[in-house]
């Protein structure tokens, strides 16, 4: 890749760290708005994608057969920090279906959330898999398979019917063709393509504007994305940056993070979609990028804008309180 710097960190007047990125800001018709770095080189999406893998639980009509809401429809879109009300909404999901966390192939791991880990580490022997960060996600796994009749066993391996869906799915949206060539394993377990960042904008694209898409599937994303934005808790947590975003622009912005220094936004109100990828996959470095070019697309000097500008450029203080540099974008994302 040949990226150019788009992140600096700075300890006093010095630039003591500098992160290389790609961005693109695309449009329902896949216009290009916006463009940083080698837009077509390809990317694993990681979680970022989750909305666009949740789309069989309520096209197949499993959501409204179990009676979901908008944090359970804000959960299958996940990665969440593990928080109590994360691990019970993921539990109540597969309970719906007569399932428990014993069917979830996600794995186990602790909260995210520090306190959280503490309140777990001092009452839990283990964690389980309804504390992965990847549990609603599965859980939408499980009450698709379990509403069209398909067993759910082995439902994160690549040849499983709702993986099969989820490529086909993934495939339509991106125009990328999905095979095991470009196939890699997630950390849930599941199958992850990679495909070019500009595509993956652009699927996101039509999911926020419905252009290009059948009716149902028009219909499904956007009762994700509405569900998403309403609960922004349950895409992340506590303190979580995709929370924060979303906290900003109520009903106003999509956000969802991936491993590895990926990030996609979407403003439904204006049809744009936003994608970036740290080359070194850090996600301080992708969190600045993606809140730099939202902030572009607000107001200037309204509360929105001016919000997402800090979270944009924010301080770095040490454990005495004291600021002692800054994470800030470059003039190549400031257009």
């Amino acid at each position: 890749m040949n990226n150019p710097v788009t992140v600096e960190v700075t300890r006093g007047h010095i630039v003591e760290s500098r992160h290389r990125g790609m961005a693109v800001v695309v449009d329902g018709d896949g216009g290009i708005v916006f463009s940083a770095g080698e837009i077509e080189s390809a990317v694993f999406p990681r979680s970022a994608c989750k909305a666009m893998q949740a789309l069989p639980l309520v096209e197949s009509g499993a959501a409204d057969a179990y009676g979901f809401g908008n944090k359970e429809l804000a959960l299958a879109c996940a990665s969440h920090s593990g928080e109590p009300e994360h691990v019970t909404t993921a539990a109540r999901m597969l309970a719906s279906a007569g399932r428990d966390e014993t069917t979830l192939e996600c794995g186990a791991h602790w909260s995210f959330n520090q306190p959280v880990l503490i309140d777990q580490v001092r009452s839990l022997d283990h964690p389980t898999n309804l504390h992965n960060n990847c549990s609603g996600k599965h859980s939408g796994f499980v009450c698709t398979c379990c509403h069209t009749g398909e067993d759910p066993t082995g439902y994160s391996t690549y040849d499983h019917p709702i993986q099969q869906a989820i490529r086909g799915i993934m495939e339509s949206l991106t125009g990328a063709t999905l095979t095991h060539d470009n196939c890699g394993t997630d950390g849930c377990s599941i199958p992850t393509y990679a495909v070019p960042l500009k595509g993956l904008a652009h699927g996101f694209a039509k999911l926020g504007t419905g252009q290009g898409l059948e009716p149902i599937r028009a219909l499904a994303a956007r009762r994700l994305f509405d569900a998403c934005m309403a609960e922004p808790f349950y895409v992340a947590g506590t303190k979580r940056f995709c929370t924060r975003l979303m906290e900003v622009a109520p009903g106003k912005i999509f956000a969802k993070t991936g491993a590895e220094g990926v990030f996609c936004a979407v403003l439904p109100e204006k049809g744009l979609s936003f994608a970036v990828k740290c080359e070194d996959g850090a996600t301080r470095a992708a969190e600045v990028m993606i809140a730099a070019l939202l902030a572009r697309h607000f107001e200037t000097d309204s509360q929105e804008q001016r919000a997402l500008a800090a979270m944009a450029n924010p301080t770095m203080k040490n454990w005495n309180g004291i600021e002692v540099g800054e994470v800030r974008v470059t003039d190549v994302m400031r257009g």
